[in-house]
């Protein structure tokens, strides 16, 4: 029995989504499993920089004196003492060393658990749970359509797309979604970035990061599920509104 994108199964798109959503609920699982079990206070107060390894080692940057109140790092002494990921066990460390690299870990923006703040903050905690749903989503309903926008829109059902497809606005359709899911988060950031009068909160955060982690669990997925050679042609891709694809 054909699927409705043509094939007759779908394991490419389940693996994908397995795979992609595994790797991020794995990870979202040691944010909270690691401070739990970890000895009570044993990680302090932590505030680094994005995209920087910053609690490596003792002799690291996040470990200075940076000065209070500053947009990034403080003076550890008075947050808890010094922390080295690298002196954790390897799971532990795959934690913390994970979050030192991708977040600015701010402990105001942060949660604690067991009295450890976790490895990364509240809106990272909210992406990589939009990103489980998201894999998640595509997983149950996505299909490989040749394209990544066409496997994108695969989601859907077919008899709400006729018109986009009769119309060719599936780019359109396609960033519009991905907008819907992107700007909370980039109006709340950037205004709290840019608006000293402004500050977040972490349960906003939370939801702005689930929902940006949505569309790009949805996108990837999508991205790495969109492959032609699993096709006769472009003629043999199921589309909605009898639509076809023309390579030119």
């Amino acid at each position: 029995m054909l699927q409705k994108n043509g094939l007759r199964d779908r394991r490419l798109e389940n693996k994908v989504s397995g795979i992609l959503g595994g790797v991020a609920f794995g990870y979202l699982a040691l944010c909270f499993l690691a401070p739990y079990l970890l000895p009570s206070d044993s990680i302090p107060e932590l505030s680094g920089r994005a995209n920087a390894i910053d609690y490596a080692f003792e002799s690291s940057w996040g470990n200075d004196e940076h000065g209070e109140g500053g947009s990034v790092g403080h003076d550890q002494a008075l947050h808890g003492g010094v922390f080295a990921w690298s002196e954790l066990n390897p799971v532990w460390a795959l934690a913390y060393g994970f979050g030192d690299l991708n977040c600015h870990q701010k402990h105001e923006r942060s949660w604690e658990i067991n009295g450890n703040q976790m490895p990364v903050c509240a809106r990272d905690i909210g992406i990589l749970l939009g990103f489980s749903i998201g894999c998640l989503f595509f997983g149950l309903r996505g299909f490989n359509r040749w394209t990544v926008r066409d496997s994108f829109l695969s989601v859907l059902p077919d008899k709400w797309l006729h018109g986009i497809y009769e119309k060719d606005r599936r780019m359109i359709v396609m960033l519009s979604i991905m907008a819907l899911g992107l700007i909370p988060m980039g109006i709340d950031g950037f205004t709290q970035l840019l608006l000293d009068s402004y500050e977040s909160n972490n349960m906003l955060r939370i939801v702005t990061g689930a929902g940006s982690g949505v569309v790009g669990g949805w996108w990837f997925c999508s991205a790495f599920s969109a492959r032609p050679r699993f096709f006769q042609d472009a003629g043999g891709v199921t589309l909605p509104a009898g639509s076809r694809l023309v390579v030119k």
